[in-house]
């Protein structure tokens, strides 16, 4: 009997022990995991780990050398695409400068002489070339013909009919103020002649008769260097009571 009750007391014990077992076994686990933790630390140090960190940080260094080199390299060629676009620019303006002032040029030639000097006045002859007894003379307008873009250099540019009146010459355009027929002198009768429409006149230049709105159109005249007779050549238009200068 005292054996029995010795081993169910000893039943219970071995239980307790195992439980305290147990709890032992996983106390034990806890106190391992942190050293766990502190082995995943351990591996960070690793030397592999090491390694790579300080490849890393020698390609940044190497990159920054990159950027230092690059950035030269490219104001350099910004630089030189700054020299071309302007040379190119300058080779451009250079004929577009020049076709804007012959463009212009017209404009800038309008108030100049446009046949002859830069007052108007074209020599036409020398006094001793004109007829002493007062007939008149036909003479060519030699000078320099501008038109809109073009220059002529020493060209007819018309005709005028010069006389001398007590020494001094007188200047009449050839052009009837009609329809701008040219007049004829009439040696014959001594006057002037239209032969479009029958217009008469004097020596002159004032109407006999016709169908003429005005008197022939005389121009300005003056003697330079005593024998030089230099005409203000102009043409008139047509159909008028008085002389409107052609523009």
């Amino acid at each position: 009997m005292e054996n029995h009750e010795e081993n169910q007391l000893g039943t219970p014990m071995s239980k307790d022990s195992e439980s305290d077992g147990q709890i032992k076994g996983q106390e034990t686990s806890q106190s391992q995991e942190p050293e766990s933790s502190s082995d995943r630390g351990s591996e960070c140090n690793h030397p592999v780990f090491s390694d790579a960190s300080s490849n890393r940080t020698d390609h940044l260094s190497e990159y920054s050398k990159q950027e230092e080199f690059v950035n030269p390299v490219q104001e350099r060629r910004s630089f030189v695409k700054f020299l071309c676009m302007l040379l190119g620019s300058l080779v451009c303006l250079v004929p577009f400068a020049a076709g804007l002032r012959s463009y212009l040029d017209p404009l800038t030639k309008h108030n100049r002489g446009r046949q002859g000097g830069k007052d108007g006045f074209v020599r036409v002859t020398s006094i001793d070339a004109i007829p002493a007894d007062g007939k008149p003379a036909k003479f060519t307008v030699v000078a320099d013909k501008i038109d809109a873009w073009n220059r002529f250099p020493n060209v007819s540019i018309g005709a005028v009919y010069l006389r001398l009146v007590n020494g001094v010459p007188k200047a009449l355009h050839t052009v009837c103020p009609h329809l701008g027929c040219f007049v004829d002198y009439r040696s014959g009768r001594n006057d002037f002649f239209c032969p479009c429409h029958n217009s008469n006149f004097k020596l002159d230049g004032s109407i006999v008769e016709g169908v003429s709105p005005r008197p022939m159109d005389a121009l300005e005249i003056e003697v330079r260097n005593e024998t030089e007779v230099w005409v203000k050549f102009q043409n008139f238009q047509p159909g008028h009571t008085h002389s409107v200068p052609v523009s």
